[in-house]
């Protein structure tokens, strides 16, 4: 059996704990079918963390997630904890999981499966194919910045503020991310930024062109206004391989994108930490659909966000790619046999739970592994 692979689970809230389990499943499967060991450590984050300790997310739970080869995120939030006040966030865990661990490259794909290709609301011809990935930076910007806050003016209102804010070496470090992906790909990257408007916007120009020059000059490198990037991710989505962008902005267009596959549920991501000199890096996996507390505990959620995010873990944190590339696959026939859960439901196909979804892939995992 090989080596065991130190993994944290935070399953969160609303419907996180129910798509966990068909992952538990899946881990429980590789344990007997392929001989590979994980050692799991689990614990509560969010609002099940303010519910079991009295805050989203305790230093112990922090030190898990430190000594862990990698972090395995469900979701956190939900009405239940909306009156708590501002430092009582069920948010504030994931936010301090990606600034303690330095986790400031986030990999969102939006990739639209064929069996998938009717579940987008655009039109077939412009999706079919689909296969893009977006690396926001993560641990800067605006939603870290500083001065940040509400202050009484003289004339008796109020003003709130942020302060959007990025260095070179932030800027530098997720382009080198973008930039060794696209390699991988097919060799483009486009840099998104509103440097017409925005004097942070011109510095992440200026960066990312200066850094491709001296570092990869074999990547094509394209420039884009966010507003623009919106409204092409509609009208060609295609024309993209790898976008490079902000906190704030990824935020946005990432969500956007998600929606061209048909579903958030669908969707993966990796947040990837610097490698250390010992060779580790921090990195933490989660579906990017959000807790949906409306249908959590009906058991009709989808699983296959958090089971893809599974796989982006074994092949980013593992080297797994093997590994990965069965359950990619297992999840993909799956959907091509016509089964699909609401959120991804198409005329003839055949509307299952959670649950069911889990089963399914696991028959398909041992016809793959026969």
């Amino acid at each position: 059996m090989s080596a065991n692979k130190k993994l944290l689970i935070l399953p969160g809230d609303g419907i996180g704990p129910e798509v966990m389990r068909e992952v538990r499943r899946v881990i429980d499967w590789m344990d007997r079918r392929r001989m590979v060991s994980f050692d799991i450590s689990d614990d509560h984050v969010g609002g099940a963390g303010i519910d079991a300790y009295g805050e989203p997310i305790t230093d112990a739970t922090m030190q898990k997630a430190k000594d862990a080869d990698a972090i395995l995120f469900g979701s956190v939030g939900g009405p239940k904890w909306d009156k708590l006040g501002f430092q009582l966030r069920p948010e504030i865990a994931i936010l301090r999981l990606r600034k303690e661990l330095d986790l400031f490259a986030n990999l969102r794909p939006a990739t639209v499966l064929e069996p998938l290709v009717d579940a987008s609301t655009l039109k077939p011809e412009v999706v079919r194919g689909l296969d893009l990935m977006i690396v926001r930076e993560s641990t800067g910007g605006i939603y870290f910045g500083e001065p940040r806050g509400v202050e009484e003016l003289p004339d008796g209102q109020k003003r709130g503020f942020d302060t959007e804010t990025y260095t070179t070496n932030e800027i530098e470090r997720v382009g080198r991310v973008a930039f060794e992906l696209a390699r991988k790909r097919q060799n483009r990257v486009c840099s998104v930024e509103k440097a017409n408007v925005m004097q942070s916007g011109l510095f992440w120009r200026q960066t990312m062109t200066a850094l491709r020059e001296r570092e990869f000059p074999d990547v094509e490198l394209s420039h884009m206004y966010a507003d623009n990037c919106a409204m092409q991710l509609v009208r060609n989505p295609r024309q993209f391989d790898v976008i490079v962008t902000s906190n704030i902005f990824g935020d946005l267009l990432s969500d956007l994108a998600s929606m061209l596959t048909g579903s958030l549920g669908m969707l993966p991501s990796a947040t990837l930490g610097a490698v250390q000199a010992s060779g580790k890096r921090h990195a933490l996996y989660e579906p990017i659909h959000g807790s949906a507390p409306d249908i959590a505990g009906k058991g009709i959620a989808n699983p296959l966000g958090q089971l893809l995010s599974f796989a982006m873990l074994l092949r980013y944190s593992f080297n797994m790619d093997e590994d990965a590339a069965l359950i990619e696959t297992a999840c993909t026939n799956v959907l091509r046999n016509g089964l699909r859960t609401a959120d991804i439901m198409a005329p003839g196909s055949a509307r299952v739970g959670t649950g069911v979804m889990g089963e399914s892939i696991l028959r398909e995992l041992d016809k793959l592994a026969a």
